[in-house]
């Protein structure tokens, strides 16, 4: 069914994002499609080159009567958040993305779709291989590694690109123009903790969070979503108290930028509790059900009997992951003062993993400011060390600062004017971007950042508005055609 987005308009760009569909290219493992790139640029003839760290670069020179213009570059990321329901079987290393047309929208068959930042990187494509589009000179950069580190960008080297005006093509609402963004800073912990032997006349269970819709740890933070992580450690942690519960292991979440959706536990208890600790199970389903009805209609909690496992972990060590994780801020901290409806600052616990003595943990915060970030990461690492974790910060990444003076904004205001009748809006989004740390290596860039629509990236109901797309296009094509003179 892949195959019915090829009849969609525009062809030239649809026809690449299908081919980057078929490319296996999560964060980290971006081989595949740094090759597939690199051989596009060479068979069209340009000059075509990939840096140290895995950056792809392709120039095309302007057309003829726009060598006086000045150069850009659209710069776009190859890597995706690999993320799948649980009863969906899909090896993001090896399978293709089983991409569908589903009423106005194309999404994915139970996968992430990878339109972030798939829309940007096929737009790229298809203005390199135009031979009918009018512009001036062009470098289109193909980073890797953003979704989980912005490694692609953090080592660009200076002195590799020529351009003056960078439009990454990596937000996701038409009709807004993004002018900066949030920094961001990794928190992770580990722990080694003893086991001991599975009581004698214990009953085990399994217990299972699902369907939450998750979504991007920036974009989704303000909705309320659900967090899996919280979720089955209230669960586990009340079940503790009341009938002896043990943890033997726990696993919720994988990735630091995703609201974690899924979580699932091996339990234990002695076996005159088994039958309370169901009931008990089932009612705090309702109420989960009750807390995020509006945002996460879809959330199951069950349990069901398991065979039980040979060891769980020993009671301190438990008492202390519940505290961390219960205690570990979660969600949108502050909102802008100055930006009406933004976030200012945030964090999410996305990762938390107990299993055979050790502990891991992940988190992401973001923030409008440095200082904002900063303390929020020492927050967190602090109520994690409080309970017998190692933590420390890492992957830090700037900000994009706000330029309302930028003459490309200007220049695209206007455009998007005369071309769709309406002035698109000017904002700074609550999501690490590039264009912060590009914009660290190449201090003269002026940079804008737009995109067609995309709703719930980061999760398998990521999906991107047909529409949107074409829009997305002739303004891009627009913008080009209109670029200042040098």
């Amino acid at each position: 069914m892949s195959k019915d987005i090829l009849k969609l308009e525009p062809k030239e760009l649809w026809k690449n994002f299908y081919s980057l569909t078929q490319i296996p290219r999560p964060s980290k493992k971006e081989e595949q499609v740094i090759a597939f790139v690199k051989k596009f640029g060479e068979d069209l003839g340009l000059e075509t080159l990939v840096d140290e760290v895995g950056n792809v670069i392709i120039r095309k020179p302007a057309t003829e009567g726009m060598e006086d213009r000045k150069g850009v570059i659209l710069q776009s990321h190859l890597d995706m958040v690999p993320q799948k329901n649980a009863d969906t079987n899909h090896d993001f290393e090896k399978d293709p993305i089983d991409a569908y047309i589903d009423g106005e929208w194309v999404t994915a068959k139970g996968t992430t779709l990878g339109s972030d930042n798939g829309m940007g990187a096929s737009a790229a494509m298809a203005v390199l291989e135009s031979k009918d589009l009018v512009h001036g000179p062009i470098e289109a950069l193909f980073t890797i590694d953003e979704e989980t580190g912005m490694t692609g960008a953090e080592g660009l080297k200076p002195g590799l690109l020529n351009g003056e005006i960078l439009l990454n093509m990596d937000s996701e609402d038409e009709g807004e123009l993004y002018i900066g963004c949030a920094g961001g800073v990794n928190t992770n912990a580990e722990a080694e903790y003893k086991e001991e032997k599975t009581p004698e006349g214990s009953a085990a269970y399994t217990v299972t969070v699902k369907g939450l819709k998750g979504g991007h740890s920036g974009l989704d933070i303000n909705l309320g979503r659900g967090n899996a992580n919280k979720i089955i450690n209230a669960l586990m942690s009340t079940a503790a108290e009341k009938y002896g519960l043990k943890v033997a292991s726990v696993a919720g979440g994988n990735l630091r930028n995703a609201i974690p959706r899924e979580a699932f536990a091996t339990v234990v208890l002695p076996e005159d509790k088994a039958a309370s600790f169901e009931t008990f199970v089932k009612e705090f389903d309702e109420i989960v059900k009750d807390e995020f009805e509006e945002t996460d209609g879809g959330v199951v909690v069950t349990t069901e009997k398991a065979d039980a496992p040979a060891k769980v972990m020993e009671a301190g060590a438990q008492a202390n992951l519940f505290k961390a994780v219960a205690n570990c801020p979660n969600g949108a901290i502050a909102m802008s003062k100055d930006l009406e409806g933004i976030v200012e600052t945030s964090t999410n616990l996305a990762v938390v993993k107990a299993e055979n003595g050790k502990i891991e943990m992940a988190s992401l915060q973001r923030s409008l400011t440095e200082d904002g970030k900063n303390k929020l990461a020492e927050q967190v690492r602090q109520v994690l060390t409080e309970n017998g974790l190692k933590a420390e910060s890492s992957g830090d990444y700037p900000g994009w600062n706000p330029n309302p003076d930028s003459p490309i904004l200007k220049e695209m205001k206007e455009v998007y004017n005369k071309k769709f009748g309406k002035v698109p809006e000017v904002k700074v989004i609550h999501a690490g971007l590039e264009c912060g740390l590009l914009g660290s290596v190449y201090p003269n860039w002026d940079m804008i950042s737009f995109g067609p629509t995309i709703r719930w990236p980061h999760s398998p109901d990521e999906k991107v508005n047909i529409a949107t797309v074409e829009k997305f296009w002739d303004f891009l094509v627009e913008t080009l055609k209109n670029i200042q003179k040098k």
